[in-house]
């Protein structure tokens, strides 16, 4: 069957990315943290589920009876992990107790139990009737489907509604990509629920082979986004502490107006503003908007957008956008921070996201951060 082969192919292909995933991330980065040893281990259980998954299918089996049958539920381990995962990300692992010991406890028990039943089968059962094994099997994952159903809803519970633990850590991510994984996630948790029924009821094998595909793309991808997240959020944490350390800001004397001589009365308001603005950071705030602006200088809106149009001669986006230009400038100029990534640093600056920083670079200063820096270098 043509879909069959499909999903082998993308779960063996999912196994050696996995294997190079955790490879590169243990042997190769120099940070290492307990956050990216739990991200590693999500995606190394997956893996080995997978490949498991694709012996089986492809027919790999051994002559000895306990191997044959000793199925081992790696699958298990992957929600507990990625629980531990969130809390070490938040850093509210003091505030929130995880699975980690529990699951470690539950696994063996499982894993004993399976050699005792299989044992069992072995030596007691007339012609070896696997059928006690099937059945040990089937109320195995039944447990583990409500167990891991019961930790999926403890960890969405922990990013939906506990923002109250871990609200310092959404001044530096937004969270977006965790919370867009736990709705795609209930998506697959369902299919979970479908194969298990349709296996059970009908006897429908072919509902595992989607849960295979949607939950492997879904659950390699959190790996990779988790890993890139995790080393913007670092380098965030890292340079908003030397910066604030060392008062690495811009000046007022940035603001560029025009020079004409009926333009007194906007140019104070404006230097007003622009000192606001730079004094109180709030170019760094990438939710700054024209009317809380506004609101804090207690000013129309539309003076205001009149006032920064006539004398900076950009709109409101294009001026806040240029102090934050200004702040990467300065910082990918300064040698210390060579070894923070542009994104951390475009993020730290006040952008909300790595597009938005590139496509704004480029259009005030004609090129990427990248470009900048090498000309800074070959000067």
């Amino acid at each position: 069957m043509l879909f069959a082969k499909i999903v082998d192919f993308i779960l063996i292909a999912g196994v050696i990315q996995g294997f190079v995933f955790n490879s590169v991330t243990l042997l190769f980065r120099k940070r290492f943290s307990i956050v990216v040893l739990y991200l590693n281990l999500v995606v190394l259980f997956i893996s080995l589920n997978n490949l498991q998954a694709w012996l089986i299918n492809m027919g790999f089996t051994s002559n000895l009876f306990y191997i044959e049958n000793l199925l081992v539920p790696w699958y298990f381990f992957i929600l507990p992990m990625f629980y531990a995962f969130i809390i070490h990300f938040l850093e509210v692992d003091k505030k929130i107790i995880g699975f980690v010991k529990f699951s470690i406890v539950v696994f063996l028990i499982e894993f004993i139990l399976r050699i005792g039943v299989i044992s069992y089968v072995y030596y007691w059962v007339p012609d070896m009737d696997i059928s006690y094994i099937e059945k040990y099997t089937a109320a195995e994952d039944i447990f583990n489907l409500a167990l891991s159903l019961a930790i999926f809803y403890k960890a969405f519970e922990l990013v939906f509604k506990r923002r109250d633990v871990y609200h310092q850590m959404l001044s530096y991510d937004d969270l977006k990509w965790l919370r867009l994984f736990f709705k795609i996630g209930g998506i697959v948790i369902l299919f979970w629920i479908f194969a298990k029924v349709a296996d059970f009821v009908f006897d429908i094998k072919w509902g595992y082979n989607i849960l295979r595909l949607s939950s492997s793309i879904l659950l390699y991808w959190i790996g990779y986004q988790g890993l890139y997240r995790y080393n913007v959020v670092q380098d965030r944490i890292q340079l908003r502490r030397h910066i604030t350390k060392n008062q690495k800001f811009i000046g007022v004397g940035v603001a560029k107006m025009n020079d004409k001589d009926d333009m007194d009365k906007l140019r104070g308001d404006f230097n007003e503003i622009h000192s606001f603005v730079i004094e109180n950071k709030k170019y760094l705030d990438p939710d700054v908007s024209l009317s809380n602006l506004a609101s804090d200088l207690k000013k129309s809106t539309s003076h205001l957008s009149k006032v920064i149009n006539m004398c900076s001669g950009q709109n409101f986006s294009d001026y806040i956008n240029s102090l934050r230009v200004a702040q990467v400038k300065k910082l990918i100029a300064d040698p210390t921070y060579r070894n923070y990534t542009m994104v951390a640093i475009g993020l730290e600056c006040g952008f909300n996201s790595k597009s938005t920083f590139y496509a704004a670079f480029k259009k005030l200063t004609s090129k990427t951060p990248s470009q900048y820096l090498e000309m800074i270098e070959n000067q």
